[in-house]
């Protein structure tokens, strides 16, 4: 097949991966179903017809608002479709084998929706951590990818560190200093990218979440949506891991 079809075929799937995202956003938090009802208008409940639901064209046929109240539809659905489609576009030109390719993709796909669930909600839903640790897991048994003993061990050992974590950080602070959705998307991670880069992604979230959301929350006293950095740094591992861990060996601890 033509690799210009290949990557049409692979944004229109995207995309409509990123339209049922939206979904899953909206509807987990809530303890709702995400297969019934239809879609709907945020503003009045009104079930959208199918040339409604088409992902980013709808949006920009209809203005961003709806057919029906004329009620503004939030920007969020457009991106949130456009990313994902961008992430499994990306995926596949990034790396050598289907396997790669599909285990980043479906990566990439949780951590969007937990990024924009814990920014919108404080919550991470255990249908993408806990749904998202299974698919690590199995996806281990795929060639290219690491060995389920090796995912295996990347869960296990980041939901220990996240749990001491939580444990220690409650004792000092005398309040929970983590919630349980970190600690269960953590294992996720590790399961997804093995235990050194699970470690490195709890490095460069805590790192960035200092740094852009630190002086935020001293001066605000809000909670820190930690999993939003959890994401982005195991966003960061995913692309650069190999070189940074390599660097640190070569340029900290001089091996």
């Amino acid at each position: 097949m033509p690799e210009l079809l290949i990557l049409i075929y692979t944004a229109i799937f995207g995309l409509a991966i990123g339209s049922f995202l939206n979904v899953c956003i909206v509807r987990l938090p809530a303890g709702r179903s995400i297969l019934r009802p239809r879609s709907a208008c945020p503003a009045c409940g009104r079930q959208l017809r199918w040339y409604e639901n088409i992902p980013v064209l709808s949006f920009l046929a209809l203005r961003g608002r709806c057919l029906g109240c004329k009620g503004p539809i939030s920007i969020r659905y457009p991106l949130v479709e456009l990313a994902t489609g961008l992430i499994w576009v990306g995926s596949y030109l990034y790396f050598e084998t289907v396997w790669q390719a599909l285990s980043a993709a479906i990566f990439g796909t949780l951590l969007l929706g937990i990024a924009v669930t814990d920014a919108r909600e404080y919550i991470i839903p255990d249908e993408f951590s806990l749904g998202g640790l299974v698919l690590g897991l199995a996806l281990s048994l795929a060639p290219g990818r690491p060995t389920p003993l090796w995912s295996l061990a990347g869960a296990g050992l980041a939901f220990a560190l996240m749990y001491g974590v939580a444990v220690v950080g409650e004792w000092a602070f005398k309040k929970p200093a983590l919630g349980g959705g970190d600690i269960k998307m953590l294992a996720m991670i590790g399961a997804f990218l093995g235990p050194l880069h699970a470690v490195l992604t709890i490095f460069v979230g805590s790192v960035v979440g200092a740094v852009i959301f630190g002086p935020i929350a001293l001066k605000t006293g809000r909670l820190v949506p930690f999993g939003v950095f959890l994401a982005v740094g195991a966003a960061v591992v995913v692309l650069w891991g190999d070189a940074l861990v390599g660097w640190y060996v070569t340029h900290i601890l001089r091996l």
